[in-house]
């Protein structure tokens, strides 16, 4: 298995290969404009509607954003560095703030497969050109293993917005400390200025996940909050060893533990058990589920079907 550093410390540089790169970004936009024909202009009643964009600040200047929004009066205040800019949004949208798991237990795959977090960073492409498709917004809160250090992007419209979650989500770049409030309801809940669709991303392979759980039950009752649990049984799933005895070391919290051949041969049963009884609890807490998997044709018909499906309930 692979566990490159987190990148919520200072050695998130060490990764080198991307996570997804920008041909696949593009077969993703292309899949989706064939699956979602059925919400395009000419063949249905409009789903886009609304009087444009309204002025709500200034901020500091970030990679994708227009030069025309640049407002240079204020930037002259702070010597042009960093520049400041006028942001806008457009009342008519909806609002997408992707929740990512962004732990280094994320960063474990098979040896020649596809890590946790590739088909996070895959999700949140998906979510976010879906997004794109329909006009909203769309932001990024990444979540530590302590499930407690959040940061974030505002939501923004726009395919380059979606480029640079995925940047952020890979490099840590752009992104800002969220301030954290009594509890993970009320802090996701603080960061966003409208109701908006929270989709949640993850292994779900934490300490505390059912506070977690809970938490996300409460944010529900504002937001539209759903689950996407990537499937971690074949990240865990190791060859079979000739030791009798092995040692595992924990990614997240740098433990160490002493195994049979035998427990070890059984890991990706018992993440498979694991998240299936996660999944349960969260249903339970009438929280949506969706289980995404490795595989590119599995993966894309839940996650295509499940992205599709919210957008009808919120149109009704």
């Amino acid at each position: 298995m692979t566990a490159p550093a987190t990148w919520f410390g200072p050695r998130h540089e060490q990764q080198v290969s991307p996570l997804i790169n920008l041909s696949e970004i593009s077969e993703i936009e292309l899949l989706i404009l064939k699956r979602m024909r059925e919400f395009t202009i000419g063949e249905h009643a409009s789903v886009f509607n609304g009087a444009g964009f309204d002025f709500v600040g200034l901020r500091e200047w970030q990679a994708g954003d227009r030069f025309e929004h640049i407002d240079w009066p204020q930037s002259t205040i702070t010597n042009f560095s960093p520049l400041i800019v006028r942001d806008f949004e457009q009342t008519s949208t909806s609002s997408v703030v992707i929740v990512a798991d962004a732990s280094a237990s994320t960063r474990c795959g098979p040896a020649a497969g596809t890590t946790i977090a590739a088909t996070i960073a895959r999700t949140i492409a998906t979510i976010g050109m879906s997004a794109v498709f329909f006009q909203d917004s769309v932001g990024l809160l990444m979540f530590d293993d302590e499930v407690r250090h959040l940061r974030g992007l505002r939501p923004r419209i726009g395919k380059n917005q979606v480029i640079h979650c995925l940047d952020a989500y890979q490099h840590g770049r752009g992104l800002q400390d969220v301030r954290q409030t009594l509890g993970l309801s009320a802090t996701i809940g603080g960061f966003m200025r409208k109701t908006s669709m929270v989709p949640v991303v993850s292994d779900f392979l934490f300490d505390g996940v059912d506070e977690v759980l809970r938490e996300l039950a409460r944010l529900s009752a504002t937001h539209d909050v759903c689950l996407a649990m990537v499937d971690a049984a074949e990240a865990f799933t190791v060859p079979r060893v000739s030791a009798g005895w092995v040692e595992a070391f924990d990614v997240e919290s740098g433990r160490t533990r002493v195994m049979s051949r035998g427990a070890l041969g059984q890991m990706g049963r018992r993440v498979g058990e694991y998240q299936d009884a996660v999944a349960q609890r969260a249903k339970a807490l009438d929280l949506d589920v969706v289980r995404l998997s490795s595989d590119r044709t599995r993966f894309e018909i839940a996650l295509m079907e499940f992205v599709a499906e919210r957008r009808l309930r919120r149109r009704k």
